[in-house]
């Protein structure tokens, strides 16, 4: 299966670890949205997107690529995020990315999200929240995320 992950992590590097433990498990690169060129999606198998979360939504970068991707037909995709704060049952950020990925022609088959070390300010005046995070035991649950799509 070829398979690619599409990651920013510019804070603290919560995501990219989240990246690296999924791609270990499925064989894929990691790169970030501008390393890639949008027509090539229709390539892969599966492809991974995920960020961090900002003011409730994935990273500008990851959205704007998603928004040039042509219309794709039988790829599948997965999206994760990690976040200082649990996602809101009111604003569904993964909802958003993943009806966004449909409309370019992904069959969405799942999504994950973990807690992250947030030091967005004002958490940066007390040391941020969720320090260690995402640890062993989330990158656990995400390798076990990543071998339910990959079927092993």
């Amino acid at each position: 299966m070829k398979s690619l992950i599409v990651c920013v992590s510019v804070s603290n590097h919560n995501t990219e670890k989240v990246a690296r433990a999924m791609a270990d498990v499925l064989g894929a690169e990691v790169v970030e949205p501008e390393d890639v060129d949008p027509s090539t999606f229709a390539k892969y198998d599966l492809v991974g997107f995920g960020s961090g979360i900002f003011a409730m939504s994935f990273h500008h970068r990851l959205r704007q690529l998603v928004r040039r991707i042509p219309p794709v037909s039988g790829t599948r995709a997965f999206v994760f995020a990690t976040s200082g704060s649990p996602e809101p049952p009111v604003w569904r950020y993964t909802r958003t990315m993943r009806r966004t990925l449909e409309q370019r022609g992904f069959s969405v088959v799942g999504t994950f999200t973990c807690r992250g070390h947030d030091t967005w300010l004002p958490l940066r005046l007390v040391g941020g929240i969720n320090k260690g995070h995402p640890d062993e035991a989330d990158l656990e649950h995400a390798r076990a995320f990543a071998r339910s799509l990959s079927g092993s």
